[in-house]
């Protein structure tokens, strides 16, 4: 593919060019930016675009990490509300999926360690939406009944008492 890029953009591909082809092709973009980062072709970068591109990054992982938490709170509280129909599939999106993959972000970027606990609030108010549309259960609590690291917890399973 990046040579095809290179036929149609030429070797040395003007800031335009890089420009046009970051909003039409992002794959063949990004793939030009990584060799001209190899070569040390300072010229051929598209600075502004790599420089998003890297905030990105980071924010990507930010959203990964507050959506997993979303479906962790939404199925907590379908465990915790409607204990009768509780099922494997649940326990696995919560412990394997969702607990598993915040934990690989967090070793992936050690800097994010303390995310999942400041974004907690607002994934949890997510997943009470969901919860309660999936449910029809009135009454969910308006804030987090669990503390960060219980919800990350592989041994937490909160008990059917939290019915009002």
């Amino acid at each position: 593919m990046y040579r095809t890029l290179l036929a149609a953009v030429g070797d040395n591909p003007t800031e335009k060019e890089m420009g046009h082809l970051y909003e039409t092709d992002i794959a063949a973009w990004a793939e030009y930016q990584a060799d001209a980062l190899r070569r040390r072709a300072i010229a051929e970068l598209d600075w502004d675009n790599v420089a998003e591109e890297i905030e990105d990054v980071a924010k990507s992982d930010r959203r990964e990490i507050h959506n997993r938490l979303a479906v962790i709170c939404t199925h907590l509280l379908k465990w915790a509300y409607q204990p009768e129909r509780r099922s494997p599939s649940w326990r696995a999106s919560i412990d394997v999926e969702q607990r598993n993959q915040i934990a690989k972000v967090v070793r992936d970027s050690p800097s994010l360690r303390d995310y999942p606990a400041q974004t907690l609030a607002e994934a949890y108010a997510d997943g009470r939406r969901v919860a309660g549309a999936e449910t029809e259960v009135v009454g969910l609590p308006e804030t987090c009944p669990w503390t960060i690291d219980q919800v990350l917890s592989h041994e937490f399973w909160p008990e059917p008492s939290l019915i009002a």
